[in-house]
This record gives C-alpha cells, sequence and structure tokens, in this order.
C-alpha cells in the first residue's frame, strides 16, 4: 500500500469494527478518505456505530453487502479476526485491490522505532516483561498491539525517542507487506489457528512475515530450541540473536547449565549473555525470576534479548526479571481456600501452552479446561494427564474430546459443566466442582487448552469469571 495519507480523497473500507477498526477509520476519516466501517454484527451489537457516524463516518452493520467493494475502492483494512475467505476480501482480491490489516497503516504513521514479538505462546508475558525492561532503561516503551491498544492510536502518540513495543499475532502479520521492525522476535511456533490458516505452511510463513523487510542493521531474536524458529533463520537478513534453554551458545543468551540438566541435579541456572566477543555476562539465576514456570525462563530471555538489542544495560534487566510479577490471566495466582490455590491461566488457549503451565507445579491439580473446539484431538495433553493432573472439569464445546483423553490416562476424577443460560453460572458451577474434588495441597488451575470464542467474548472475560467465582467460593 501507499503511504496513508496517499489516501485522502480517495475510498477506503474499513472490515470491522473493534478497536483497532474503530482508531484506523478514524484515522483515514481525518486524513480525507472517503471511509466505510463494515461489520456483520448487527446495528445493537455495534455500539461504536454512533461514534463514527457522528463523524461523517459510513458505518454498514448486519452483513457484508454486495457491492461494499467495488472498483472505486483504494485499500481495505480487515480486522486480523475476519478470514480471507469473506465475500468482500475475495472481491478486493479478484479486482486486484491492496488488503491489509491495521499494523501495516500504522507501521507507516510511527516515527519511533517498532520492536516486534509474535510466537503461538508466551506473546503477551515477553512483551509486558519486554516493556518493563526498556522503560527501566529510560527508553520510553509505547507498548501496544494484540496487547489490547491498537496500534494505530500508539503510532500517532510516538515521536522519534519512543520505543513501540509490539505484541503480533497470525493474523496481523498475514496482511501486512512494508512492515518492518528495528528488532523482531519470533518466540515458537506450534500448531495453532489452524481453523483460520488452513494449514500449518500458511500459518508458520505468516509468522515469518515479522522479518520479511528487515534489513542487516536491523535484529531478529530467535528461540534456537524451536526447529522452525533456526530454520527461519536461514532466510533472515538482520542479524541474528538467538537464545535457549537447552545447550549454550556462541553468542546469545542462554540457561547455563541447560535448564533440564539444573533442574535434574537440583541446581538453578544461570541466564546469561555471551557478546560477540564471546565474554559471558551473568544476568540472573532462573530461580530467582518473579514469575515460575520453565517457560517463563525462555520467555524471560526473550525478553532479556530484545532489551540487550535496544540497548539496555544487564543490571536493569536483571532487576525486572526479579521483580516482574506476570500478567492477568498468565499463570495469575487468584487465592488459597482450604489449603487450595487456585490459578487463572485463561490465555493457555492451545494445549502446548497448557502443558507448559502444568509443568510449572510440583503439586497435584485440578484442571479447568475446554472451549472452542478446533478441531484437535487433544492427545497432546496424554503425558501431563497421566503424570500430574489428578483431575479435571471440563466445559464448552471441546468436554468431551478432553474427558476423552483424562480417562485414556486412566483419571477417576472427572466431572463435566452444561453450559448454563448465564455463563457466569457455568464457571461458578466449575469452580465449585474443582475445588470438591481437590485435596488440601492441591492446585486448581483455570488453563483451558482453547480459545473462548464458544462461551466468552474473550478470554479476558473467561479468566475474569473464573477468578470472580473463586472469591466467592
Amino acid at each position: 500500500m501507499e503511504h496513508p495519507a496517499a489516501y485522502r480523497g480517495r475510498q477506503v473500507v474499513v472490515l470491522g469494527l473493534a478497536r483497532s477498526g474503530v482508531a484506523v477509520a478514524e484515522w483515514f476519516h481525518k486524513a480525507g478518505a472517503y471511509v466505510t466501517v463494515n461489520d456483520k454484527k448487527e446495528r445493537e451489537g455495534c455500539p461504536e456505530a454512533d461514534e463514527l457516524e457522528a463523524l461523517g463516518i459510513s458505518v454498514v452493520c448486519g452483513s457484508h453487502p454486495p457491492g461494499l467493494v467495488h472498483e472505486g475502492i483504494a485499500l481495505v483494512v480487515k480486522n486480523p479476526g475476519i478470514p480471507y475467505s469473506v465475500e468482500p476480501i475475495r472481491r478486493a482480491a479478484e479486482l486486484g485491490i491492496e488488503t491489509v490489516t491495521e499494523v501495516e497503516v500504522a507501521s507507516r504513521l510511527c516515527k519511533a522505532p517498532i520492536i516486534g514479538i509474535t510466537g503461538s505462546n508466551g506473546k503477551t508475558t515477553t512483551t509486558t516483561w519486554t516493556g518493563l525492561m526498556l522503560e527501566a532503561g529510560g527508553l520510553k516503551p509505547i507498548v501496544a498491539g494484540n496487547i489490547g491498544r491498537p496500534l494505530t492510536d500508539a503510532a500517532l502518540e510516538a515521536e522519534e525517542d519512543n520505543r513501540m513495543v509490539v505484541e503480533l499475532s497470525s493474523f496481523q502479520l498475514k496482511g501486512t507487506q512494508s512492515f518492518r521492525p528495528a528488532v523482531a522476535s519470533l518466540l515458537n511456533v506450534y500448531e495453532t489457528h489452524l481453523d483460520y490458516h488452513g494449514s500449518m505452511d500458511d500459518y508458520v510463513v505468516s509468522k515469518q512475515k515479522l522479518f520479511a523487510n528487515q534489513q542487516p542493521e536491523d535484529t531478529a531474536v530467535l528461540n534456537w530450541d524451536d526447529p522452525v524458529c533456526r530454520a527461519t533463520a536461514e532466510s533472515i537478513r538482520s542479524r541474528i540473536l538467538p537464545f535457549s534453554v537447552r545447550q549454550e551458545l556462541e553468542r546469545g543468551l542462554y540457561a547455563k547449565p541447560p535448564l533440564a540438566e539444573a533442574k535434574e541435579a537440583g541446581q538453578a541456572s544461570m541466564l546469561v549473555y555471551r557478546d560477540e566477543q564471546g565474554v559471558e555476562h551473568e544476568i540472573v539465576k532462573h530461580d530467582e525470576l518473579g514469575i515460575p514456570g520453565s517457560h517463563n525462563v525462555e520467555n524471560a530471555l526473550a525478553a532479556a534479548a530484545i532489551a540487550v538489542a535496544s540497548g539496555v544495560p544487564l543490571d536493569t534487566i536483571a532487576r525486572v526479571l526479579r521483580d516482574f510479577r506476570g500478567v492477568e490471566h498468565r499463570l495469575e495466582y487468584v487465592a488459597t481456600k482450604a489449603n487450595v490455590q487456585f490459578y487463572n491461566d485463561s490465555k493457555a488457549t492451545n494445549p502446548t501452552a497448557t502443558i507448559k503451565t502444568i509443568e510449572s507445579f510440583d503439586q497435584g491439580i485440578i484442571l479447568v479446561a475446554g472451549g472452542l473446539d478446533r478441531g484437535s484431538d487433544y492427545m497432546e495433553l496424554l503425558p501431563a494427564f497421566g503424570r500430574q493432573v489428578k483431575g479435571l472439569v471440563a466445559l464448552g464445546e471441546t468436554k468431551e474430546k478432553i474427558v476423552r483423553v483424562a480417562k485414556l490416562a486412566g483419571m477417576s476424577r472427572v466431572k463435566t459443566v452444561d453450559t448454563a443460560k448465564h455463563v457466569q453460572d457455568t464457571v461458578t458451577e466449575a469452580v465449585r466442582e474443582a475445588f470438591a474434588l481437590a485435596e488440601p495441597g492441591d492446585v486448581v488451575l483455570l488453563s483451558p487448552a482453547c480459545a473462548s470464542w464458544d462461551m466468552f467474548p474473550s478470554y479476558e472475560e473467561r479468566g475474569r469469571m473464573f477468578k470472580e467465582s473463586v472469591h466467592n467460593l
């Protein structure tokens, strides 16, 4: 696409009335474009419509009407979650009209260097940790993107002395063209979102677009333990700064000794940065991190590597690694009731994330899981179910699939919860059932292994309902 300012006096269609759609529609309108916003939700489900129409922006709700996209349209900006199979996007492709996501638009407007962070798991924790490190280092970060704040809003605020720290999904990256982060990090790649992408290849290629426009002076931070990340390095033009919990590296950040070896020996690994001269710099021991779990050692190394690439001093990085206590809905401690601890891990929207969270605990676990059915059989959960998970409360579209895995693992304490008219009642029942299955010293863990959209508008709402139910026990 051209620079957004070039669309003055031209017609732009924005698909989707979420926060990012509203932000980008308002910007194009102020820049003099003729903007039409379209959302297939009915008007009563589009509270932003009145605000946009008051500005003079055309809003069409309830469907994707025929003729919405025609030869006179100069650009389509889509909500990342809208599939490319919908009629307006297919029509745009037929007419040769460019379709992009808000990330592409915002990156053209942003004066600050961009730090882009993506991966199947760990994005929010790593993005938040990175923002705190850069803030402590005096680099004036602005944290935005998939983490909550629309990137367009943030980009318009940013100045050259800021750093734009952006959490990015595969959905957002798929719709980019010239997006170029100064520092880009791919944390890991696991099978997920195949209902949207159609294939693992498309999912991987979408993630790899993060690096497509980087130049030799930019930096790519890669998980050297992940085969997809490592293979991605072969096509990257920028400087590569790897991280690893499994091996020492000639240059990069790693756990020394490797994390598994250290745990087996009952020791703590030291997180180390080896610079270009081969000199090792100790940062912090892994058991001093402010949040538990092997996956969070990976997140810590990734965030530290991004901070190193951005010029943050190592002692500042170490202090933030110790002080950070995690983000809401990601391995979040909720309360202790009758010597049973409750944790909210609603952000775990795929089996791999749930497995990593389960492995963070030494106690017995009563797991609350289930949600949107994307076609997985959830057999990846079998080893964890046979080892640490003592009981299961399943809900949502996938409950029977997850119960099947639990029974294959020989689990006897298994309950299912039907969806009530009021979803809060469903969650309350699930929490009560889990509490009844638990014994003193156990953990009740909400870690669904599924997206939330079968019952909830977001994983945040699912987590909030869980916490409310726990506090009301």
